[in-house]
């Protein structure tokens, strides 16, 4: 995973901007380059109803052009530190396809936005644009938690090389391979998570299996234990640095990020289904919106393109 080229979507009804504030992290650490992007869209500009379409035009033009401004704006003091920061304005809606279609032609290392939060609940509640960038988004995404003090400090990656969730194997690696450049590039400790849940005994009808449920436990958590063993070896991952969970992963995983004052958590997303649908899975969804940082999500090395 290189770091080279960053896309930065820039929200134009906020002040602050974490996304902004978090590729700026990134690039003085990696060198890589800058390009802000918003992405404007008026109803009332949009149709001739009101307006005729000189009036129009202009009234759109103004528009960008104040964008425009204020991108340059941000993008000053960057600039000044050193680092190389473009800027692009483009009109159109829904955001999603906007954003989609100019990483299709920029083809950025990384997509990076920020998602919603809610005052009172700390964790991330990701709009409809975030799942549908999740699903469709042709490069890395780096969705940024708003609220809270960034420390850089430590990632984790979410493993799954028991393929329970229908991943291709080279999914795994991929995941590994970028959180290994993403630790030595950024200065973060990498860590590399598997969780596994054994059916709950209530669940359990075979009868041999009942009579020996400790055993049946056991055995479980010594075949993903090789299975995770089997894997990591192959990346030469510190031991110190692998944690194997044994529970569901829509509650191991946002405690372990809690427990251990994880920065990002690195998840894969998958393409399934038919009419060009594609989900990361029910389990995924909801780990994706209890944790408590943020978010890298990245697809198969060769997925189609939405």
């Amino acid at each position: 995973m290189q770091l080279k080229q960053l896309l930065v979507i820039i929200d134009p009804t906020q002040t602050p901007q974490p996304a902004l504030a978090r590729a700026a992290w990134i690039a003085r650490r990696s060198g890589a380059a800058l390009e802000l992007l918003i992405c404007e869209f008026n109803s009332a500009l949009d149709n001739g109803l009101l307006f005729e379409a000189p009036a129009l035009d202009k009234a759109r033009d103004s528009l960008l052009r104040q964008r425009r401004e204020w991108l340059e704006q941000l993008a000053a003091p960057l600039r000044q530190e050193g680092l190389a920061v473009t800027c692009e304005v483009r009109w159109g809606k829904p955001l999603h396809r906007m954003v989609i279609a100019r990483a299709e032609e920029l083809k950025p290392d990384l997509v990076l936005k920020t998602a919603h939060s809610h005052g009172l609940i700390r964790r991330l509640l990701l709009s409809n644009t975030c799942w549908q960038l999740i699903r469709y988004c042709p490069a890395p995404l780096w969705l940024v938690k708003p609220e809270g003090e960034w420390h850089g400090q430590r990632l984790a990656v979410a493993l799954d090389p028991t393929h329970s969730a229908d991943k291709p194997a080279s999914l795994d690696h991929h995941l590994i391979e970028a959180a290994q450049t993403l630790g030595q590039t950024l200065g973060l400790e990498d860590h590399y998570l598997h969780s596994y849940a054994p059916l709950p005994r209530t669940l359990v009808f075979d009868a041999e299996l009942v009579a020996d449920y400790e055993y049946y436990v056991e055995r479980t958590g010594e075949r993903h234990r090789e299975a995770f063993e089997q894997l990591l070896g192959q990346h030469a991952v510190a031991k110190p640095r692998s944690h194997l969970l044994q529970g569901f992963a829509e509650e191991t995983l946002p405690r372990f990020v809690e427990e251990n004052a994880v920065d990002l958590l690195v998840m894969g997303a998958i393409a399934r289904g038919h009419l060009d649908t594609a989900l990361i899975g029910h389990t995924a969804e909801r780990v994706l919106e209890g944790v408590d940082c943020d978010l890298l999500v990245l697809k198969p090395q060769g997925a189609p393109a939405h």
